[in-house]
């Protein structure tokens, strides 16, 4: 097991700078976890700790694996969904913009609805996302304006500027969409489809339609470990409701 963590905690670090490197940033999105689980495994894999423990440790390093690849295999299914049916709605998830600046993961939600609505020239669309402290316009508002500057008509764009959180984006977007009645289209990165569907079901949506965008290669194992503890944060928030 010594070997084991050793291994683990340096990849984790080598990941981290990988991801600080790449971002200029170094407390990107997520990316601290990897710095600390990290420490964590080396700690392990330095410390002179009797062998029953590393026995211990070994067990439930096996059920957490077992877990996580489960998870993942949902998370993975999901992103290879594809949508070919012409829908009533897409809702678009919004995402972090700085200033009016449309970031890389929102660009890639927003081109894979302009895509959808180019095929499908019927649908009303629903740009959702509120205003943060460092955005200088609504996610809403930033991404009406992109795909209106790309050929999507005003009339054909609805927007929801208050939402905080994926769930209220669905929770909010009802004020459009029928829930129960209409075939909705959620459209997000697909690392993030998969927790998006749940939350959606649990607010009410009965007919809906997973419409995936990619996502950064470089982030994508940062993204995918990250909605590990957001699908088991949605799954108990469920049970426990």
């Amino acid at each position: 097991m010594k070997t084991y963590f050793l291994i683990v905690g340096c990849l984790c670090i080598l990941y981290y700078l990988i991801l600080a490197l790449y971002s200029r940033r170094l407390r990107s999105t997520f990316a601290v976890f990897w710095l600390l689980s990290g420490g964590v495994h080396l700690l392990f894999g330095c410390a002179p700790l009797p062998v029953y423990v590393y026995t211990a440790l070994g067990w439930l390093c096996l059920v957490c694996w077992l877990l996580f690849f489960f998870v993942e295999f949902k998370i993975i299914r999901s992103m290879y969904t594809r949508c070919d049916e012409e829908l009533d709605w897409i809702i678009v998830l919004g995402a972090q913009v700085r200033g009016r600046y449309i970031t890389n993961s929102l660009r890639r939600r927003l081109d894979k609805a302009l895509a959808y609505a180019q095929k499908f020239h019927g649908v009303k669309v629903i740009v959702s996302g509120g205003q943060g402290p460092e955005e200088a316009v609504s996610e809403a508002e930033a991404m009406a304006e992109y795909l209106m500057e790309n050929g999507v008509p005003s009339e054909q764009i609805f927007k929801e500027d208050k939402s905080t959180s994926t769930r209220e984006n669905f929770r909010f977007s009802r004020i459009y969409a029928d829930e129960e009645h209409e075939k909705v289209g959620i459209v997000t990165n697909d690392f993030h489809i998969y927790r998006s569907s749940l939350i959606a079901r649990q607010e009410g949506y009965q007919k809906i339609y997973l419409i995936p965008a990619d996502s950064n290669p470089v982030f994508q194992l940062n993204y995918l470990v990250r909605e590990f503890f957001g699908v088991i944060q949605v799954l108990l928030s469920d049970k426990f409701q």
